[in-house]
Order: structure tokens, then sequence, then C-alpha cells
């Protein structure tokens, strides 16, 4: 069975050393990458082989996990991010899943807890599906009543372009493109429309409103 592919990124090495030590005893993982923070990891990601799941530490100087995860989200390629830290606050953990986080962890969580969440992230894309469309909801609930209450309006090439978003198989943006048989800016610039109109911050969040307006398979 092929191993699922980890990346950490904390800026203790101890805290490395032991998750990958942890890791590598639980299960089928195995951790390719280490970042020590996380404009380590931005300066590295463009030619590092992509992790199938990265874990991102929320508290690092200069940069912290959830600022990181908005910077990942503007990039071509796409991560599985599992967010671990000491504070359990609702505004870092709605933001960070605003922004594109798969789940979240408390440091002090169980071996159990981490194997669980990596093995949930690998195979559905998401630690719990439920929390997550609660806590988006919540999160920007105003801007989206208002628009619901205007109507959702989209152009044919912005709904084939979200019911691939929301396809199963994690279609990454060229993948895309060649299905739409159009160029990755087009891609590009369908994602941003959508966005831009919908206040929406990241590919978990357009699946998240495709979910809550019906609009695309397998929601309708």
């Amino acid at each position: 069975m092929q191993k699922i592919t980890i990346g950490l990124v904390d800026d203790h090495k101890i805290v490395r050393q032991g998750l990958k030590e942890l890791l590598e005893k639980l299960g089928n993982y195995k951790v390719i990458a280490e970042y020590d923070s996380a404009p380590a990891f931005l300066d590295a990601c463009s030619t590092d082989e992509n992790p199938s799941i990265l874990i991102v530490d929320y508290s690092m100087p200069g940069m912290n996990g959830v600022e990181l995860i908005r910077e990942i989200e503007k990039l071509e390629a796409e991560y599985r991010i599992l967010l671990l830290t000491q504070h359990f606050d609702d505004h870092i953990i709605d933001t960070a899943y605003h922004y594109g986080a798969r789940g979240f962890l408390h440091k002090n969580c169980s071996a159990a807890d981490l194997k669980f969440a990596i093995d949930s992230i690998a195979n559905t894309g998401y630690t719990n599906v439920v929390e997550i469309l609660n806590r988006v909801r919540k999160f920007d609930v105003s801007l989206l009543e208002e628009k619901k209450k205007h109507g959702i309006e989209l152009t044919s090439r912005e709904h084939d372009f979200l019911k691939l978003v929301c396809d199963g198989r994690e279609l990454t943006y060229e993948q895309m493109a060649d299905i739409m048989n159009v160029s990755v800016k087009s891609i590009e610039a369908y994602r941003t429309a959508l966005f831009d109109k919908y206040n929406i911050k990241s590919k978990v969040g357009l699946v998240l409103f495709s979910y809550r307006y019906k609009l695309t398979d397998p929601f309708l």
C-alpha cells in the first residue's frame, strides 16, 4: 500500500522530530519534508514534492499557521492542511477553515485522534465535514444570506468549474482546464469570479457554497 506522505511546518525541531517518530509508528505514513517556519515552506514549496497532508503549527514567529494557510490558498498547487494549536480559540478555528484548512487538532490530542484526523483527510478530504460546514456558515453568514436574497447567478462556465471543484476526485486546476478545454488562466478566472461575487476565500469554501445552495452534484 502506498504510504501517505506528510509535511511538517513547526518552528520547534524537537516537536517535528517527535511528530515524525510518532507518525511513522502510527500507520502507513512517511514524513517527506520539514520546515521550521511558514516562509521556509513558501520558499521551498515550488520545488519540493507535494505531501499528501501538510501538518501546520499555529504559533510560529513572523507568520502564524492561519496566515500561512491564507498564503497557500493563493498557490496553484493544492495542499490538504491539518492545523495543530495549543490555542482552542473559535476565531482561530473559524478563520483557518474559512481559508481552506481541512482539519484542526489541539496539541494535547491523543495519538489515536491524530491518526483518525490524518486518515479522514486522506480518505475523504476533511476531518469533520459537519463541523467545518457549521463554522464556515457562521463565519460569513450575513454576507451569504444577503447573496441568497438576491439569488445565486452563475454563468454556464462558472457552474461547470464549480462542478469540477466538487468532484470527488479532487482534480487539480490543470486537470480541470483539460476537461473544460480551456487554459489554466481561464480556470483561475472562474475561481476569482466566484470568490469575488460571493466572498469565498478557498476551495473548501467553494465546496461548502455548492453544498449550502445545492448547486452541483453530489449535493443536488
